[in-house]
């Protein structure tokens, strides 16, 4: 399913400050625009896509928002633009932010991401909208964030990252 959702979008819509008392994943998957859209959290579920306009996760700096959109079920977050703190915390969380030009995307739209290919595919619309996802942003959502990479491939291969 896709969340659509309009410009502007901050992080205290997405974990709002009052509840956003945690650090753990699962306890933050449980606030996610609760005061926003309270249906969201009670509906959303693994592999959902969210569609928004432009500006998206404005605000505060607070990691805890893209915390909490992949501990609930986002897959991919697609909007035409990020506020760049939380663009960053995408990127070192591993949860795919891609930067295109969505227009007239419903709900029940079937979008297929095509990353080799910077594609976002609208199947029912046959539509192919182009996409921004930078090398490294691909590399960490393969690897489902920094942390989990490091793990994997230890300190010596962060020059190695940042060569793509």
């Amino acid at each position: 399913m896709n969340w659509i959702f309009g410009n502007n979008i901050n992080t205290d819509l997405i974990t709002p400050g009052r509840y956003n008392i945690t650090t753990d994943a699962q306890e933050l998957a449980k606030i996610v625009f609760i005061e926003y859209r309270p249906k969201f959290v009670k509906t959303v579920k693994k592999g959902d896509l969210i569609i928004a306009g432009n500006n998206f996760g404005c605000g505060s700096s607070r990691e805890t928002a893209v915390t909490a959109l992949k501990a609930c079920g986002i897959k991919t977050i697609i909007a035409k633009s990020f506020a760049r703190i939380f663009y960053r915390n995408c990127i070192d969380q591993g949860l795919l932010a891609i930067i295109a030009p969505i227009d007239n995307i419903n709900e029940n739209d079937n979008l297929k991401i095509d990353i080799e290919k910077q594609l976002v595919i609208n199947i029912l619309k046959k539509k192919e909208i182009k996409a921004v996802i930078p090398p490294l942003m691909i590399k960490l959502y393969e690897s489902a964030g920094i942390i989990p990479y490091l793990k994997k491939n230890g300190l010596g291969s962060l020059k190695k990252l940042f060569e793509i």
